[in-house]
């Protein structure tokens, strides 16, 4: 799962390389006095669906991470049972610390006469 979202990840940085170099192409022949038309459709084409694409796998990885942030249950993360273990231990070493506060107040007091 996880593999699979880098991987996804990875592809979203290829279709931004797409998106800056169909950009670059575009400025290139619009920078020419007399404009091919057809190549500019075209590279419009294909920097309008590489934008498209990215937006949309973004919004899904976005997704994601708003359910592991939230505790959600979701496929394939431990997160929310790793922040429950971890508040139970932070709870557990609280509640050590108060019985010895409790256990050296009750102690007996020696008087010496």
């Amino acid at each position: 799962m996880a593999n699979e979202r880098l991987r996804a990840l990875e592809d979203v940085e290829k279709e931004i390389a797409t998106i800056l170099q169909c950009a670059g192409n575009i400025v290139l022949e619009l920078s020419k006095d007399k404009h091919n038309a057809s190549l500019l459709d075209r590279q419009l084409v294909q920097f309008q669906g590489s934008v498209n694409r990215v937006e949309s796998e973004l919004s899904g990885q976005i997704r994601y991470l708003t359910q592991v942030a939230t505790g959600q249950p979701h496929e394939g993360s431990t997160y929310s049972a790793r922040k429950d273990c971890q508040m139970a231990l932070n709870r557990a070493e609280y509640a050590k610390v108060k019985l010895g506060e409790l256990g050296r107040t009750c102690e007996p007091v020696t008087i010496f006469y």
